[in-house]
């Protein structure tokens, strides 16, 4: 499972995301990415012909990759769109870690366009680091185009063995970034449930074909991370976690939900779920009987059913609560895929505020 850390124009781009399994290794970072376009008119429409649509492909419901081109001619890659960090990296192809070998590199000779800026970067994640050197370069994200775009080259990769993505491309703000950052005032996220295809990162505008009722604004708390404040967590009418309101990282790099050790045991408990090689199994008969878990984001409640919380794993079902995120910041909580896949996002940079309402 992924942990990764915690783009601007007029068009609304709708880009495929593919949905890629379980690393078990988390990978975490709290940088950023890069100018894409300057920031231009902005609007959130509901029906807008400009919203470009790119698909991502699900990666047996661990990650969300999608492909962009970097170069003149193209060099196709595939990224982590990852509202939890806020670089733009792939490796390069003088990389010499293993992880390399198996993923695409970029060779900036085969660029006519690429300029290298020679500044060293390193990023780190939770279980995972890259070192390497920023250049710039035309990249592609489907019909959007970025002139100039500054990007990182990993000459030295740990953590990404088994990556089901080449790179990563950050959404978060760009204020965190190592060296500039995608500028997109407005993007949102659907992503499917266990099927590889279906899902899609949107640019530009929200396409309403893929959310039911009215989006729900939430304030962002400080405009450097999708950081949104949470009210309470709840089960059976009882108040089970962030008894007096706690933060929330929404990210789309992540896989799972992430809390406290000890507020997350306590779920998990309530699940009767018991701790095996560091996941808490649960007897699969119960995703019939469990309630939701329910979460209270500025007075509303987005209820997570257990046949979402709840996943099946060969021959055994595990509870997607997970704990540990206090090393990384305390009283904070992780809001991944697992939430995202039930409720459609809309990430609103000019406004600084997160949409969501019930996928469909």
């Amino acid at each position: 499972h992924f942990i990764l850390g915690v783009l601007s124009v007029l068009s609304l781009l709708h880009l495929p995301l593919k949905k890629m399994k379980t690393l078990r290794e988390t990978l975490r970072e709290k940088n950023l990415l890069n100018n894409f376009l300057e920031e231009q008119a902005y609007r959130l429409s509901k029906n807008d012909s400009k919203i470009t649509i790119h698909p991502l492909r699900n990666y047996l419901d661990t990650a969300y990759v999608g492909n962009i081109t970097i170069g003149t001619p193209p060099q196709e890659f595939q990224v982590v769109f990852d509202t939890g960090s806020a670089n733009l990296w792939v490796p390069c192809i003088t990389c010499t870690s293993p992880a390399c070998y198996t993923h695409k590199t970029f060779n900036p000779q085969n660029s006519s366009s690429f300029r290298e800026a020679g500044s060293p970067i390193t990023i780190f994640y939770g279980s995972g680091t890259i070192q390497g050197f920023l250049g710039s370069d035309t990249v592609r994200i489907g019909n959007l185009v970025s002139l100039k775009q500054s990007f990182g080259l990993s000459q030295e990769e740990y953590g990404f063995d088994g990556a089901p993505f080449d790179g990563v491309l950050g959404l978060a703000f760009p204020c965190i970034s190592t060296k500039g950052a995608f500028s997109e005032p407005v993007f949102a996220f659907y992503l499917s449930k266990y099927k590889p295809e279906g899902s899609v990162v949107m640019f530009g505008g929200v396409d309403h074909r893929y959310y039911k009722g009215e989006l729900n604004w939430i304030p962002v708390s400080q405009p450097r991370h999708w950081l949104i404040s949470m009210n309470h967590i709840s089960m059976n009418g009882n108040i089970v976690a962030c008894s007096h309101g706690c933060q929330a990282f929404v990210d789309t790099g992540t896989s799972l939900i992430y809390g406290p050790t000890d507020l997350v045991t306590n779920i998990n408990k309530l699940m009767n779920a018991r701790l095996e090689n560091s996941e808490y199994a649960v007897l699969c008969d119960a995703v019939k009987t469990l309630p939701p878990v329910i979460f209270n984001i500025n007075g509303i409640d987005y209820p997570l059913p257990p046949q979402a919380y709840i996943t099946k794993d060969k021959n055994s079902c595990i509870s997607i609560f997970q704990g540990g995120l206090e090393n990384l910041s305390p009283d904070n909580w992780l809001l991944g895929d697992v939430f995202l896949r039930q409720y459609f996002s809309v990430f609103d940079r000019k406004n600084e505020r997160i949409g969501l309402a019930p996928a469909v």
